[in-house]
């Protein structure tokens, strides 16, 4: 049985379904193309993708960047981040057309997305390991590249938020690693990765969750000892390599995070409700929507895949940070928060890009950071070095984009 992809739909059909107009998805949000890439040479397993060309490059289109775009969970659709985070086009909160807002600057293109929420995959006998997710991404990823033979050298980047903190430089790390043994023009011309409020090194980043909490002013200092005695004894399975316990003891200091706070969700903390993504699932199953994106018919779209979850439950407290070291000496690495996120935010992030084995880390961590204005208004910090640069985004939470943007 073909291990299932965590992060995107796994169907069976792979043509291009015929598009069509819809009342509540005007043309313009409509992708260049979409359909179903294939996994592998011998199974019938795919990829359902939607590819958004540049609509105003600001460069020739063989040098416009092309950007795929991984949603977390684990095994949460890209739709989601398509819908409800990245726009432009978002999801109404009620039966209306698509909205239109402003982005965060002029977009110059968009990006590929993937997504298991079309999928009816079978239950898994293995959980899947990266290099197999790299493996099935770059196969597909190559079939899309080899489409049109102007796309293949344009600039790459892979990019992701939250448990993307994983796949993002699992698919970065052997990228390049595939590149060493190809001829020039069969390269995927890798140019850098971008994670967002990423889960890349757990052990390092569970551990910061009282202080974020206790100096956030959200809870006493006798919880902050509560939450550390949690902290420490999934760090503790972590250092035996007992990872189904490790994620269950992580759980638990969420859990009793949630509880003592009262947060509508840890993922910002400013929110009085939780993120209403149901209105992604509203969407995204209007058969209407589901025929103008090419999706197969009778399916029905799902936010994300338990089936997934539970498959990487022994994942989750593994660390993807040596694939980020390798990324960074030889491309370029961008990781991005929302100042408000109580989860794998800001303090999250640096607890572990501090552990980084990279000649370069005594430079950034020498670097100011610099104030980021948009428009004359700060936006959020930079701090930057070689080829690491870390970005606090203001007024942004665990869903950055959303978080920015929606109510």
């Amino acid at each position: 049985m073909t291990p299932l992809i965590p992060l995107f739909i796994i169907l069976l059909l792979l043509l291009f379904s015929p598009r069509i107009q819809s009342s509540s998805f005007p043309s313009q949000a409509l992708p260049t193309r979409s359909g179903y890439l294939p996994i592998d040479p011998t199974s019938n397993s795919s990829l359902f993708f939607t590819f958004y060309e540049a609509q105003t490059p600001t460069s020739p289109l063989p040098q416009t960047p092309l950007l795929l775009w991984l949603q977390g969970g684990p095994g949460c659709s890209s739709m989601l981040g398509n819908f409800f985070e990245l726009g432009p086009f978002l999801a109404p909160p009620s039966p209306q057309p698509l909205l239109l807002e402003p982005p965060l600057r002029p977009p110059n293109h968009r990006q590929p997305h993937r997504a298991t929420g079309f999928a009816s995959p079978p239950p898994l006998r293995h959980p899947p390991q990266p290099i197999t997710v790299a493996n099935h991404l770059i196969f597909a990823l190559n079939n899309f590249l080899s489409s049109d033979p102007s796309i293949r050298s344009r600039p790459f980047y892979v990019t992701g938020e939250s448990y993307a903190g994983k796949y993002v430089p699992a698919l970065g790390y052997y990228i390049l690693k595939r590149n060493e043994l190809l001829a020039a023009k069969k390269r995927i011309n890798l140019q850098g990765v971008a994670i967002g409020n990423g889960l890349t090194h757990p052990a390092a980043q569970v551990a910061t969750h009282a202080d974020s909490a206790y100096f956030s002013g959200l809870i006493s200092e006798r919880q902050k000892k509560d939450v550390e005695e949690l902290q420490d004894e999934a760090i503790r399975l972590v250092n035996e390599r007992n990872w189904s316990a490790a994620t269950d003891a992580r759980n638990k200091v969420l859990r009793k995070l949630e509880n003592i706070t009262g947060l509508a969700t840890l993922y910002d903390l400013r929110r009085k409700k939780p993120y209403q993504t149901e209105i992604v699932a509203t969407l995204m199953n209007q058969r209407e929507i589901q025929e103008a994106l090419g999706a197969k018919e009778g399916l029905r779209w799902e936010e994300c895949s338990e089936t997934v979850s539970e498959a990487l439950h022994e994942d989750v407290m593994k660390s993807a940070k040596f694939m980020v070291e390798e990324i960074v000496k030889r491309s370029r690495v961008l990781l991005y928060q929302g100042v408000f996120d109580l989860r794998d935010g800001v303090v999250s992030t640096e607890a572990w890009m501090k552990e980084m084995e990279w000649e370069g880390l005594e430079g950034f961590l020498e670097e100011e950071r610099s104030v980021w204005r948009v428009d004359g208004e700060v936006a959020g910090h930079v701090q930057g070095w070689r080829g690491l640069t870390h970005v606090v985004v203001g007024g942004g939470g665990g869903r950055t984009r959303g978080g920015v943007h929606r109510p």
